[in-house]
């Protein structure tokens, strides 16, 4: 059967590179090379006899065929998980409360508390989501457990840390004007991505005004497919078909990368050791200490 033939690490990868874009990105993060895993994709097309990918200029974007089994494949995963979690742990109970920044909280971090809530139905959950700078300071009131932010809005030691990279954005049909200021739709101040927008916009010597502020990542996402200006997201969050990333030129200044951290209390419980292993499989790879 084909079944007995795509394995749990034939399905992670292909999650992996449908959520990146990138084979290159996805066999970086994973220590494999480029050429390792471009014949695992074709291997796993090979058993479906479909074709799940589509090259394009910066990568690599799934087919209709490749859509759908994302989604299969995106709840085979969950549901071994899931089931890994009850057997390991079933009488595991209490309650966890968890910070994540705004810009974080749409993507891998969502689908690991989930699988977190199904796999300990006896946990009590609750999640705050916030912009970065005010989560932040909330934490040594000591009211949360567990905190995902970048590293320079706490002065503690992260459990782990990576790097969330950001590319200039605007809709695929947005007319860039390189003689004219540049609309930018960013985050609400105070905030660590907008500044550093404005920052280095301003190194550059670039005019710039900013025409959208949201304290949402899905109302940004939605004003630079409208065309109100360019903004800042990480590959994950740019929407194939409706937005495309600027290269580096004269008029738009390379892409960043910002530090994340995931933080916890130094005394913890069995609850919150539990919910941090899960939330760090649901963490990104590259550049994780």
């Amino acid at each position: 059967m084909i079944s007995d033939q795509i394995g749990i690490d034939l399905l992670r990868s292909f999650v992996a590179v449908c959520r990146q874009g990138s084979l290159n990105r996805v066999a970086t993060q994973t220590g494999r090379t480029q050429s390792a895993l471009s014949m695992q994709m074709r291997r796993l097309e090979d058993l479906l006899g479909r074709q799940l990918f589509t090259r394009t200029g910066r990568g690599v974007v799934p087919t209709p065929e490749g859509e759908l089994f994302l989604g299969y494949a995106t709840r085979m995963l969950a549901l071994g998980d899931e089931a890994a979690a009850r057997l390991r742990q079933a009488d595991l109970s209490g309650g966890v409360r968890v910070g994540l920044a705004e810009e974080v909280a749409t993507t891998a971090l969502p689908e690991a508390l989930g699988r977190l809530r199904r796999g300990y139905q006896e946990i009590r959950l609750d999640v705050v989501v916030e912009q970065c700078v005010a989560l932040g300071k909330t934490w040594p009131e000591g009211d949360l457990d567990i905190m995902v932010v970048p590293t320079s809005v706490i002065t503690a030691d992260a459990l782990t840390t990576w790097n969330v990279e950001l590319q200039w954005v605007c809709a695929t049909d947005y007319a860039f004007d390189e003689t004219r200021p540049i609309d930018l739709v960013a985050f609400a101040a105070p905030c660590l991505w907008r500044r550093r927008m404005i920052e280095t916009l301003a190194d550059q010597g670039r005019e710039h005004r900013v025409t959208f502020t949201s304290q949402s990542i899905t109302a940004l996402q939605a004003a630079i497919e409208n065309g109100l200006g360019i903004g800042l997201l990480p590959p994950d969050a740019i929407r194939a078909g409706t937005m495309r990333a600027l290269p580096a030129s004269s008029a738009v200044p390379k892409p960043f990368a910002v530090q994340y951290g995931l933080f916890a209390r130094d005394r913890r419980s069995a609850v919150v050791d539990c919910a941090i292993s899960v939330l760090l499989e649901g963490l990104p790879i590259a550049s994780r200490t």
